[in-house]
């Protein structure tokens, strides 16, 4: 198994931190965002946000001709600030937190994984925290 590249994903979203942090994490939440496209959706998702701890979301076409579960383990946990977590294939992400005032910019760094162009990878993961961002954003009024 060779190096993975790192691919970078970021978005700024306009609610505090802890808002933006709960909205990540909160299986409730996380149903409610973690897909990348309309004709998508997550049925279920669990969070056990601790190192060590696992997580998991159900990503399905709504037509159910296909679905995955994507999840992790995670590394490390700093509250409102940090996490990074390993996938079951090897793979790590790290996710970075900065609030400042109403406005939190997420930054979501993943080894990119061998079977798909990288431009595909990151449209992807990019399309999910756009996803979250209109979300959590949308959910503050």
């Amino acid at each position: 198994m060779g190096e993975f590249k790192e691919v970078t994903v970021e978005t700024t979203v306009q609610a505090p931190v802890e808002k933006v942090w709960a909205y990540w994490n909160e299986p409730t939440h996380m149903t409610k965002w973690s897909f990348a496209s309309d004709d998508w959706h997550s049925p279920s998702a669990e969070n056990d946000l601790r190192v060590g701890g696992k997580f998991t979301s159900r990503m399905e076409a709504k037509d159910g001709s296909m679905g995955f579960d994507f999840g992790g383990v995670y590394d490390e946990v700093k509250e409102y600030e940090f996490i990074s977590y390993t996938m079951g294939d090897g793979r790590k992400v790290k996710v970075s937190f900065s609030g400042q005032g109403n406005e939190t910019k997420v930054v979501e760094t993943f080894d990119a994984e061998t079977t798909h162009p990288i431009e595909f990878q990151q449209a992807g993961w990019q399309a999910i925290l756009d996803n979250f961002k209109q979300y959590a954003e949308e959910t503050n009024k």
